[in-house]
């Protein structure tokens, strides 16, 4: 079978020609560069967020800016910019690329260079590290993903919060070659309880006898495009519900798909070696895509 993921895209050749913002300067990107000794390379100290472009607009933009902020918050990270430097330096990077639509941002800002080379905050004394990565990215799945379930778990709000778009990515990397290493194209992860949580890169959904159901949201990123569906669901009368259920609920679903801001609605073929459904995209998922792109051109 194919590899696929939930990111893959079309080839572009332009992406070898693309600029990239490195706190304040926008350079090519053989020549987009941070330090060594820059807190995210060495310890993953840091936020991102990332953002989709559609014809010509940053969708959901407000809330994207809002996860950022409250992440930086959070671990006590000054982002150095207000939220119209940070629009406007997003903007700057789309006109310095000639972006229009089908692109993808990814915004990263780090706690800054490190005097010397540990771990406490204190050591960086440089301030923030901003770059934003932006490339021509039109969604190139070639059919439905399928997933393993793997032990790794979502951190505890006392560990590392899930809600955090963090640069230590590593539970959720180990969680994907668990998954890789099982045959599947990415991982089920399970809550603290055994309840069915969250992908390694995506929100996750069912569909059983017309209804969506989704996790609790207590263990997983606080998805922006998962949100939007909830939401789409309960304006267009779509039977919705935040819950726990488990694996044996998952099997039996009669369609499965995964949110994100990449793929936005990306539909699941397999689960476990099971097939779930008819192994393709199925209505559901199918009439929520529309609704969404409406959204979407409306906002």
């Amino acid at each position: 079978m194919t590899k696929v993921t939930t990111h893959q895209a079309e080839e572009d050749a332009r992406n070898d020609q693309i600029l990239i913002y490195v706190d304040g300067r926008i350079v090519p990107k053989a020549q987009a560069m941070v330090s060594v000794y820059d807190s995210g390379f060495m310890l993953g100290d840091g936020v991102w967020e990332g953002l989709r472009l559609y014809d010509g607009k940053w969708a959901f933009a407000n809330e994207h800016l809002d996860r950022l902020f409250e992440a930086a918050k959070a671990i006590d990270l000054n982002i150095g910019k207000t939220r119209d430097q940070v629009m406007t330096a997003l903007l700057d990077t789309q006109k310095a690329n000639n972006m229009t639509t089908d692109a993808h941002a990814r915004l990263m800002v780090t706690r800054g260079v490190k005097h010397r080379p540990f771990q406490h905050p204190g050591l960086s004394r440089s301030g923030p590290t901003f770059v934003i990565i932006m490339e021509h990215s039109k969604p190139k799945i070639p059919r439905p993903i399928t997933l393993a379930t793997v032990p790794h778990m979502r951190g505890l709000p006392m560990t590392q919060d899930p809600k955090l778009n963090s640069h230590s990515k590593l539970n959720c990397i180990l969680a994907c070659i668990a998954a890789e290493k099982a045959g599947a194209d990415e991982a089920l992860m399970l809550d603290v309880h055994g309840f069915v949580n969250t992908t390694n890169a995506c929100n996750f959904f069912i569909v059983k006898h017309g209804q969506v159901w989704t996790s609790t949201g207590d263990y997983c990123m606080n998805g922006i495009t998962r949100q939007k569906v909830i939401d789409l669901c309960r304006t267009n009368d779509i039977p919705v519900f935040e819950r726990n259920f488990s694996l044996v609920d998952t099997y039996s679903a009669d369609e499965a798909f995964l949110t994100g801001t990449f793929g936005a609605q990306t539909p699941v073929g397999r689960i476990d070696g099971r097939t779930i459904g008819t192994g393709e995209l199925g209505p559901m998922t199918e009439r929520l895509r529309g609704l969404y792109k409406q959204l979407v051109e409306n906002a």
